[in-house]
């Protein structure tokens, strides 16, 4: 079970993050709570585009049943390029 903790945020930023939660069908603090695990994601991985990170964090929030496993590729075959 997930506990909430009120904090203050500078208006403008709540209004972003309202404005952007609507597009992206979470609630405002969804929102504030994504851009935090991006913000944290690329302070400890400063080599990762931000893209990467974003798509890495979709996909883990994906469920698990529906994800497509990963398939080695085989051994190229001889005379093959």
């Amino acid at each position: 079970m997930s506990t909430s903790t009120s904090i203050r945020i500078d208006q403008t930023l709540y209004d972003q993050a309202r404005s952007e939660a609507v597009s992206e069908h979470r609630t405002i603090a969804g929102q504030i709570e994504y851009w935090a695990k991006v913000g944290r994601a690329a302070l400890d991985n400063p080599d990762l585009p931000v893209s990467f990170i974003t798509e890495a964090l979709a996909s883990l929030s994906e469920p698990r049943s529906e994800a497509t496993p990963f398939v080695p590729r085989s051994a190229q075959k001889p005379g093959r390029a």
